[in-house]
């Protein structure tokens, strides 16, 4: 564990100041500080602290996913998000399967160069709303708006109250920011992607439910609206051009609908999609207080400081994967199966 690599200023200790305390130091009996006292003191701060994050859980979600704040935080994707969006969404199937590589390749010793290939696959642009939340969790929910690492605090304070019984010397702390910060940051990126899957899960959900209402059809994604426009729209075009005129034509091709041309059909597939994404990018303003209102986001953030407590005590890697890329992925996939691409 990482912690067992905390170091420890004794003055009057015969050893270096940067020597790991990896065994309990030995010196006069008030001053010896066990390695076991070091590990309790870690793991209480590290408690600590992410109870209180979980504390602040509510509110956060109230002041930036709820009216008005919802509005606030969804602002941010007018301008180059529009189209940061869209190609956001044809990339995700592409990074969903370099995360599935990881999954599959990890600890694999004969499969290291596809693990290692799969780990330099970008989760694609960064939208300013991405960066905007991840910066919102970051100052308010882990840091409670201070400056600086608020969970090196607490792990000073955990372990300044043990040394308190053994020395007056101050705690030396600078490797925690260099512990935490990898962690934190690959966290944050994690949490990034799950707007992306959100957004085409949404996307899913408008279809179908435009789909059903305006034309009766069972449409559960882009791809699936867009067969469907492509088919309305090549019965349109060969109505009008009808020998017998475009009435008598719109009859006969209710019988007989027309096949649309694959130029159609992949022109409107693109307009669609193109269309999807830059909802999908203001979409937030009614999604996140949905979302919100189910509980969603709460799960999701406390998902979050859970893994990140597990790597910070176990001195792992980040181990927040969140499933709901692989979800917006079973649902492509079906829409994909529906409209006979697959």
């Amino acid at each position: 564990m990482w912690f067992t690599q905390l170091r420890f200023n004794a003055r009057d200790t015969h050893l270096p100041a940067d020597t790991p305390v990896t065994m309990p130091l030995v010196t006069s009996p008030e001053q010896n500080v066990s390695e076991i006292e070091i590990e309790q003191a870690i793991r209480t701060g590290i408690e600590r602290y992410f109870d209180d994050c979980r504390a602040r859980v509510p509110a956060f979600i109230d002041r930036h996913f709820h009216y008005p704040g919802a509005i606030a935080t969804n602002r941010m994707a007018l301008g180059w998000d529009m189209l940061r969006a869209p190609v956001n969404l044809l990339w995700a199937p592409v990074y969903a399967l370099a995360c599935l590589v990881k999954i599959l390749t990890r600890k694999r010793t004969g499969l290291m160069w596809p693990h290692g290939l799969a780990n330099r696959v970008p989760a694609g642009f960064t939208t300013r709303v991405q960066q905007h939340i991840s910066h919102l969790i970051l100052v308010d929910l882990l840091n409670n708006g201070q400056e600086g690492q608020l969970l090196e605090s607490y792990l000073v304070k955990a372990l300044e109250a043990v040394y308190a019984h053994h020395t007056h010397e101050p705690v030396d702390h600078q490797q925690f920011s260099k512990l935490i910060e990898p962690l934190v940051a690959d966290a944050l990126s994690q949490y990034r992607v799950t707007r992306t899957a959100s957004a085409d899960i949404t996307n899913s959900i408008s279809c179908t439910v435009l789909g059903a209402f305006a034309f009766q059809k069972f449409t559960p994604g882009g791809i699936g609206l867009g067969v469907v426009l492509a088919s309305m729209l090549a019965k349109t075009l060969a109505a009008r051009d009808f020998i017998l005129g475009e009435t008598i034509g719109s009859w006969y091709y209710s019988w007989l609908p027309p096949e649309p041309s694959l130029a159609t059909t992949v022109s409107v597939m693109v307009a669609v999609m193109a269309s999807l994404a830059a909802f999908a990018a203001l979409s937030g303003v009614i999604f996140d207080p949905v979302q919100a209102a189910v509980g969603l986001h709460r799960r999701r953030l406390h998902k979050l400081l859970n893994h990140l407590q597990r790597d910070v005590s176990l001195s792992t890697q980040s181990s927040f994967r969140p499933k709901d890329q692989f979800v917006a992925r079973i649902l492509d996939t079906f829409d994909m199966v529906k409209s006979g691409l697959l």
